[in-house]
């Protein structure tokens, strides 16, 4: 069985590209099945490889100039065929039109699949809520 340790630092690398507004290191991390679903911070979840690619390029181009600063791991698990990493994301980027570095946290659970031997992200939702939310935050408006 393949490292998981290594996949995740080869994770940990394409997201530090992604946040430079590169996505294809990240895109390239995952599964082309019909299965994978991208649940990332700027919109809903999406369904299917194009859609997944589609989605992660629009998140990359909303960030420039970033970097990683931490991956505090909260979590993490490896079965023969599929692990998952519960994380804590930290990242200083410039964001959207703006000009200044701001710090991103994103809390994030990536689930993964040994496919053909290489293991494969096949579920990432990344959200910014990394402390405790008012009651009234789950409420629609």
């Amino acid at each position: 069985m393949p490292d998981f340790d290594l996949a995740i630092e080869a994770y940990h690398l394409a997201l530090g590209q992604l946040v430079k507004g590169n996505p294809a290191a990240a895109t390239a991390m995952f599964s082309r099945r019909d299965d994978v679903t991208l649940a990332n911070p700027f919109g809903p979840v999406t369904r299917g490889w194009k859609s997944v690619v589609e989605t992660a390029e629009l998140a990359a181009s909303r960030y420039r100039d970033g970097e990683v600063t931490n991956f505090e791991e909260v979590a993490k698990h490896v079965t023969t065929n599929l692990a998952y990493i519960v994380e804590v994301e930290r990242y200083k980027a410039k964001i959207g039109g703006r000009d200044d570095i701001t710090p991103v946290a994103l809390r994030v659970t990536s689930i993964f699949r040994l496919e053909d031997g290489v293991w494969k992200l096949i579920h990432r939702h990344a959200d910014p809520i990394t402390s405790i939310q008012p009651t009234d935050s789950v409420i629609q408006r």
